[in-house]
This record gives C-alpha cells, structure tokens and sequence, in this order.
C-alpha cells in the first residue's frame, strides 16, 4: 500500500497522468539498490526478443537550473513510443529515482551522478530480470541513451540486437563543454559506442544535444536527421523511429 500511495503521489507531482496504456501494467523492479518503475506488455513471453525502452533524465532541473526533488519526467514521449510500438513484448523502463523515491535516493543520483556505476549497476539489473535469456532491442532518450550506451558496453553477455537512440547524450564531458555547464564528476562516461547495429536519431532543431555532437562520435551512416524536430519535438516522428527497429 506504501508504494502505490508514493506513486500516485509522485505522479500527482508530475502533473502527468502516467496511467498505464493499454496492454501494459505497472511492473516495479527490485535491484540490489534501487526499486525501478518499469511498465510491461509482455503478450508472448515464447518471443525470443523484448523491445526496452529507457526515459530520458526527466525533470531532474527547475526552469532555473535548479536540481528537483523529484526527476519524475512531466512528459509521455518516451512512455507514447513504448505504447505506440507494436511488438509482441515491450517494456517502458524509468530511470532510477523517477516514479519511486526510494529510500536509496540522493540527490546526485539525477544530478551529477546521474550515470554512475551504481545507476548504470541498478539499470543493467533491472534489463537483466525483464529479458533473462531474450535477445534485446534497447531504446534511450536523451540521457537514457547515454544510459543504454553504457549499460551494453558493461554487460556483453547480454544479447543485445540494436541500440536505437533520440535526441541522446552519447558523451556527456563533450555535452557538458558544449553548455559550460559543471562536469557529472560522479558519473561514467562512454568513451567508445557500442559494437551493434545501431540508430541515433536527430534533431535538427535540437539546442540542447545539436547534430554537431552527434556526429562526433557516431558513423554518418547510423544518424537520421529529423530537421523540424527540436529536443522535445519527436512527438510526431514515432512512426519513423519505430521503423528502425
């Protein structure tokens, strides 16, 4: 009862009704560290493959670049394209802290050590239970590419398929000289992409992760560049992205 009552107050706080969509139930994750909200539609568990797809950093800063108390992410982006995707098993994965204030949370933990070992850990464990011997296709949004990106680079045993990333944060020291902004000194970096088929999408209109950065670090012919699209502004590309996979 304690857990759905802080939900339904964490979701009242973000002024978003996260209801599950339709053919997906709200499935929390216990790691070694960290409860994780995830939301399942697993119609064929027999299906060799799961579709996963990570949330981006959330509402982890106010309009003042101020840290919250609570990154739960006032948007549905990333939980409309796990709900528009018509594969047989998709998960939509939280990020650690979003949803479930665990009694583990600190501040840093959507701050500057938004991609530490022990986030990036928690994430590998939740995937971990969700695809046990499944192949995987993982999807990251913003920070959640970054997520993604290291969570294939630290777990090779897994089987992942592709990797298809939107708007995403591929090196976050590279990003963070780009605005001047404070290093996440608590936090891993990707120094190499992963070694799998792989998509990043681009807006080009995005301000906040420019195509400029992007293609420092990915192949030209992996990028797909959406020009009216802002950082915020894939809404109404879903059906492109959900091609790629």
């Amino acid at each position: 009862m304690k857990r759905v009552v802080l939900f339904l107050l964490l979701t009242a706080c973000g002024g978003v009704n996260w209801g599950a969509p339709d053919g997906f139930v709200y499935a929390p994750i216990q790691t070694d560290t960290y409860e994780i909200a995830t939301w399942q539609k697993i119609n064929n568990p027999k299906n060799n493959t799961v579709h996963i797809y990570i949330e981006g950093d959330g509402y982890a800063f106010d309009a003042y670049g101020q840290p919250t108390n609570n990154p739960t992410p006032r948007g549905t982006f990333v939980r409309d394209l796990a709900a528009a995707d018509g594969f047989e098993n998709v998960v939509y994965m939280a990020r650690v802290c979003q949803f479930i204030m665990d009694k583990n949370c600190d501040e840093s933990d959507w701050t500057n050590g938004r991609f530490s070992k022990k986030i990036i850990d928690a994430q590998s464990n939740a995937i971990k239970q969700i695809a046990k011997n499944k192949h995987i296709v993982l999807i990251g949004y913003s920070g959640g590419a970054m997520v993604s990106g290291l969570v294939i680079n630290q777990n090779p045993k897994l089987k992942f398929d592709k990797w298809i990333t939107v708007a995403g944060v591929l090196n976050h020291k590279q990003w963070t000289d780009y605005h001047k902004d404070e290093p996440l000194n608590k936090s891993l970096n990707m120094e190499k992409l992963p070694s799998v088929p792989q998509k990043h999408f681009v807006g080009g209109r995005d301000e906040n992760v420019p195509e400029s950065l992007v293609k420092q670090w990915a192949d030209e012919k992996d990028i797909i560049i959406i020009k009216s699209a802002s950082h915020d502004g894939f809404a109404n590309f879903k059906t492109d992205i959900l091609k790629s996979l």
